[in-house]
């Protein structure tokens, strides 16, 4: 790392370090004027009168008094008094708010005063109505938040029963999610963003620094790099707004992964899942206090299986473990975590499906829920150079994440903030790639050679195959990466009166090993489970070599590394009691250095000098030079937003934002060095009510110099330009009675490209949909709590809804609308042991989340290659806590 970027990072921990403050300093006093009232509106008084920032939830203070407090106070003093007798305490928060809480039933008397030694920044991350990502780091109520962000809590996660990362940002609006690759490598659409596939407009986090700055790479989209288990206590999504000016200055969406903390009283957890597939997997966490500052966590899961789509053998397995320390201060806080991840599953590719317009069916003798190409016959071998593969090592990660949160109260109104994150590991990816044609005859495969079949047989008992045998092709490939980063992103904050503004610092320095290997077709039998086919034409031609058609057809060995450096500032002023502005600007350094191993064709004959032998005529090989990449950049983000508080339960914003991407590893090696950027602007409405909660985002984002990537023929197809995109998002929760409540979700996307070119410039795509985002897209839910012989119970159903899409940019591949019903159903057998059975995709339906992506243009009806949703499934859990 050059010398600049490591004082940076340095600096910022320095700050922490070296001017961590020893002892608490009291509060000037301050003269307060609340009369006794309602405990919502006496807590309002005192925010204004006091200029601090209050964190509760609304059900928590409905129907309590507040007491008068009148007179010049100490503000802890005055907040003492106001609470006492509501059955309330005060504790103090990681970003200099207070956190409201009812007191334990465990306490004999109500402990209100904000005593140093009491504080738990922990606390936070289990408050639902708190969100981090999108802010400098303190934290804000959903209610105030001038943005778009949806936060998940762990009721949510455990109801949704996610087999992926990705598969809990199907509770975000704005977001597409495409789950249907495995639980790892998920395509993640946002907000009529052009994206050929991965997440390239989405950065993860965890405890709000991103632990791999690039948000996608190909073959590596960051929700493989983190799994959710128990130790994830929320799930925090921003979209757009302050996202471009904060950490990794991502103009789509943020997610932010709060993990659990310990609390006062030691706790545990110890879970086991088995789904009907026969798989198994088993979480545990166990939290609590290591001393009266100190807590813990630590917890995990492994599993094992075949997966829903088996190819009878063990495709799913791995597990992960998380732990985390917190250590409190008299005037500040440090957390420090570290999680290894040992993960990987079945890379789901397209599959034959029947398509007649908008109908799609099942391919004869083929399972559209269930079936897969890959085999035990097709499981390992070794590829025409001589590389050894095996599709049981999938697509996954193998990587250590460590980590820190620190936070000083430096008196005066300043605080001091570092988030630290260093991973290092490997994201490595071996699938079975469907070819470009979709089933046919073996005699017709073999007439597009230019002759005729002479002998067909199976590789592994040379069994004769009829000339009508159904064949495809599909390739195996290989991508090795090995990966690290660190990142730091470090804030001072300065609160005066109704200001509070924040200067920020970020610099990362991260990089990637890649060695690739696509192509290497296989010729195969068009069945599940697929058997390899040798074949020979009568002229003489040898087709296949162990069942491979062809070898590598294009190859990566390359090395990257990237630094970037940002600096930011915000300021948010209070103009009343209910109106708020802010603003900020961020300047970024974008800098890539790489080299990467030049392709050539293997010459006449192909790697064994025989003409005859088709199967390796084509294939390349590294030429053995190289071409060295090289980018140097920088770009200026910037927003503005203002914020309404009509009621203490109604609010609504605006906001303009201005957000840049940089190019990354793969755009570089492929030519491509245009600075994408887009301008957001939004606004929405904000309802927080007993009986009804509602979110309501109106957004309209123009992009340009965007750069959408698809391997086709085996290499790189770029297509760039920009899009104009308008969409409403909407959700909610609604509670008609106690016992009853119906969430919600929805997004209305009016997507297109505007001066998008693909055909290196030749065609204009102008008008075209953007590719994979539909225009409609919903989930309802309604549950219902209940008990059963004296046991609380909880039944619930999900009707999603995803409307037709575009699977190329061409607008030739329709993806058909969709429907989709999923169930649930918990009993707690006793106050620790809980049971719950999940049903997803009840009805089997058939819903294609992509088409042939290696293939231009259309590709007919009747028999097509696409990706559907999995199939049926039952998943069984029981849950043990104490």
């Amino acid at each position: 790392m050059p010398w600049r970027y490591r004082s940076s990072a340095a600096l910022a921990i320095l700050l922490v370090t070296a001017l961590w403050p020893g002892r608490s300093i009291a509060a000037p006093p301050l003269s307060f004027d609340i009369p006794g009232t309602t405990l919502s509106d006496a807590l309002a008084r005192f925010a204004r009168q006091s200029g601090r920032q209050l964190l509760f939830a609304p059900s928590d203070v409905a129907g309590r008094r507040g007491a008068s407090v009148h007179g010049s106070l100490d503000p802890d003093r005055a907040l003492a008094k106001l609470l006492a007798g509501s059955g309330l305490r005060a504790r103090a928060a990681p970003g200099g708010a207070i956190l409201l809480e009812p007191v334990p039933m465990a306490k004999a008397a109500p402990r209100t005063l904000i005593d140093p030694e009491a504080i738990a920044p922990a606390e936070v991350a289990k408050a639902p109505d708190i969100v981090v990502v999108g802010t400098p780091g303190g934290g804000r109520r959903r209610q105030e938040a001038a943005f778009a962000v949806t936060s998940i809590d762990r009721i949510a996660i455990d109801r949704l029963a996610p087999a992926s990362t990705a598969d809990v940002l199907k509770l975000v609006p704005g977001l597409t999610i495409e789950s249907s690759g495995g639980k790892n490598g998920a395509n993640i659409f946002v907000r009529g963003y052009p994206s050929g596939g991965d997440a390239e407009y989405v950065t993860f986090q965890t405890e709000g620094v991103p632990f791999f700055p690039p948000a996608t790479l190909s073959f590596l989209e960051n929700s493989q790099l983190y799994r959710i288990d128990e130790t994830v206590q929320r799930v925090e999504a921003v979209r757009g707004g302050t996202g471009a000016l904060f950490a990794s200055g991502q103009p789509g969406v943020t997610v932010n992964l709060v993990q659990r903390e310990g609390g006062d009283h030691l706790e545990g957890v110890a879970k086991l899942d088995v789904i009907d597939d026969g798989e198994v997997r088993g979480d545990a966490l166990l939290s609590g206090p290591l001393g009266k500052d100190t807590r813990f966590m630590i917890g995990g899961y492994y599993s094992q299986g075949d997966g829903i789509r088996s190819p009878r053998f063990d495709g799913d397995r791995g597990g992960q473990i998380t732990a985390n320390l917190r250590h409190d201060f008299s005037r500040g806080s440090v957390l420090v975590f570290a999680r290894y991840l040992n993960d990987r599953s079945q890379w789901l590719l397209p599959i034959p499906v029947e398509q007649n317009g908008r109908h799609i069916s099942a391919y004869p003798g083929f399972d559209a829920g269930t079936g897969t190409l890959a085999g035990p016959d097709t499981r390992t071998g070794a590829l025409n150079d001589g590389q050894r593969y095996d599709l049981e090592d999938g697509r996954g990660a193998r990587i250590v994440n460590l980590g820190a949160n620190l936070e000083g109260d430096l008196g005066g109104g300043f605080t001091v903030r570092d988030k630290l994150s260093w991973l290092s590991g490997h994201a490595d990816t071996t699938g079975l790639v469907s070819g470009d044609v979709a089933p046919e005859s073996a005699s017709a495969f073999s007439a597009s050679l230019g002759g005729t079949i002479a002998s067909l047989t199976t590789v592994s008992d040379g069994r004769a195959v009829s000339p009508d045998q159904a064949v495809v092709e599909a390739g195996v490939w290989t991508v090795r990466k090995r990966i690290h980063a660190l990142v730091n992103d470090a804030t001072l904050e300065w609160k005066a009166g109704p200001s509070k503004a924040t200067v920020g610092l970020y610099a990362t320095r991260y990089g990637s090993r890649d060695l690739w290997n696509t192509g290497n077709d296989l010729l195969l039998t068009a069945t599940p489970n697929a058997e390899r086919l040798n074949m020979t034409l009568t002229n003489g031609d040898i087709v296949t070599r162990d069942g491979f058609a062809s070898g590598a057809s294009f190859l990566v060995n390359a090395r990257y590394t990237g630094t970037d450096l940002a600096f930011y500032g915000a300021e948010e002023l209070k103009l009343s009691d209910r109106v708020r502005i802010d603003a900020g600007v961020r300047h970024q350094h974008h800098r890539v250095d790489g080299t990467v191993a030049d392709n050539q064709a293997a010459g006449p004959g192909g790697l064994d000098g025989n003409p005859l032998t088709l199967y390796d005529n084509d294939d390349v090989v590294l030429s053995g030079t190289s071409t060295r990449l090289r980018y140097r950049g920088g770009a200026w983000s910037w927003t503005v937003g203002v914020n309404v508080d009509i009621t203490h339960s109604l609010g609504t914003f605006a906001r303009f934002s201005h957000g840049n991407s940089f190019p990354f590893f793969d755009n570089l090696r492929d030519g491509i060095t245009v600075v994408p950027q887009v301008d957001t602007v939004e606004g929405g409405i904000k309802l927080s009510t007993r009986p009804l909660s509602l979110y309501a985002t109106l957004f309209h984002n123009s992009f340009r110099g965007l750069a959408t990537t698809v391997i086709t023929n085996g290499a790189p197809l770029a297509s760039i330009g920009g899009a104009r995109a308008t969409g409403v998002e909407l959700e909610g929760v609604w509670r008609p009675t106690k016992p009853i409540s119906v969430t919600f979700s929805g997004t209305w996307l009016d997507a297109h490209y505007r001066h998008f070119y693909t055909d290196d410039g030749l065609t204009d795509l102008t008008g075209n949909r953007v590719q994979r985002q539909p225009e409609w897209q919903w989930r309802v839910t309604p549950a219902w709590d209940f008990a059963i012989g004296g046991r609380k119970a909880s039944l619930s159903t999900t009707v999603s809804y995803m409307g037709d899409r575009w699977s190329d940019v061409q607008n030739a591949q329709l993806l058909p609308r969709f429907w989709k019903w999923d169930a649930g159903l918990s009993i707690d057998m006793t106050s620790r042991l809980r049971l719950q059975a999940t049903a997803d995709n009840i009805t089997n339906a058939i819903g294609l989340t992509e088409g042939n992506p290696r293939m231009l243009g259309a590709q007919g009806t009747g028999a097509i290659f696409a990706r559907p949703i999995l199939g049926r499934s039952l998943e069984l859990s029981a849950r043990y806590g104490f």
